[in-house]
């Protein structure tokens, strides 16, 4: 499986990069082709109103960055992306909201590429690393409800979440709670790691796992 790993920190050394490179060597030894990225290379603008800045000849966004290139060669094509970011003031960093923010561009009835775009930004499998400097739980609980509404939305998969706690760039691997192992899981079985979300009118068995002895 194809699995795209995107660092919302431009640090090469930083601590959510070390989560990154461990996710990338668990899914490579897990077989899968990875390819790793850095947001810096390819968001350069922010959003602004679609209805305005879309250029007149053709309609397509005028934002004069790699985004277009970010989406349609490296998101669209993937299984699976895994997110790694720092914690910026308990939110997701700006550029990867802008991420998110600038699909508006190409989902929209009068985007030229709507239908390639929504028929490849779903079915994905989704993980995020993120390196945080608090360790209550609460620090990180904004970003990951915000996933878990995003992965929702665009009918993806959000198969896990790690979060490492570190300051100082490379501290994380001093986290005894050894986020880098988990981020290499994480990388590993994305597409292993099974996601159930139940409705009131879901058929289920009274198992949740394959082979267990019903007692």
């Amino acid at each position: 499986m194809k699995i795209l790993v995107i660092s919302a920190s431009p640090r090469a050394d930083g601590n959510s990069h070390a989560l990154a490179r461990s996710a990338i060597d668990g899914a490579r030894d897990a077989g899968h082709d990875v390819e790793h990225v850095f947001l810096d290379d390819y968001v350069q603008q922010m959003l602004g109103n679609c209805r305005m800045c879309r250029r007149p000849q053709d309609g397509r966004c005028s934002l004069d960055d790699r985004y277009a290139e970010l989406l349609l060669d490296k998101i669209l094509p993937a299984d699976g992306i895994v997110f790694a970011m720092p914690l910026y003031f308990y939110g997701m960093p700006g550029r990867l909201k802008t991420v998110f923010d600038r699909l508006f561009c190409y989902t929209a009835n009068s985007a030229p590429e709507q239908d390639v775009v929504v028929d490849g930004i779903t079915g994905k499998n989704v993980g995020v690393l993120i390196s945080c400097e608090e360790s209550y739980v609460g620090a990180t609980q904004g970003v990951a409800a915000q996933f878990q509404e995003l992965t929702r939305y665009l009918n993806q998969n959000l198969v896990g979440v790690v979060v490492g706690n570190a300051n100082s760039r490379g501290e994380i691997v001093h986290d005894p709670s050894d986020p880098l192992a988990r981020a290499r899981d994480l990388g590993a079985r994305l597409f292993a790691i099974r996601v159930t979300d139940y409705r009131i009118d879901t058929a289920r068995s009274n198992r949740v796992w394959d082979g267990a002895v019903h007692s």
